[in-house]
């Protein structure tokens, strides 16, 4: 596969790519050099950040709250 830098230094990733990664508009990505080759990441803190908010605390007014009853009860 192959992308074309266009004239701004962007690039359009090849969407079997996107989909295979789950790369959606907005997603960070960590770019890092190795020598002569650039190595882009799924950034792991978007993945956090897109899941918080999305889980029942079931009666706890925060997280900190649930993990500390949860401590509490081993």
């Amino acid at each position: 596969m192959e992308a074309t830098v266009a004239e701004r230094g962007q690039i359009t990733l090849p969407k079997a790519v996107r989909d295979a990664l789950g790369l959606t508009k907005g997603t960070l990505l960590k770019v890092e050099l190795d020598g002569s080759r650039i190595i882009l990441r799924k950034s792991v803190d978007d993945a956090i950040s897109k899941a918080r908010g999305k889980f029942a605390l079931d009666g706890f007014e925060s997280g900190e709250d649930a993990a500390r009853a949860m401590r509490d009860e081993e």
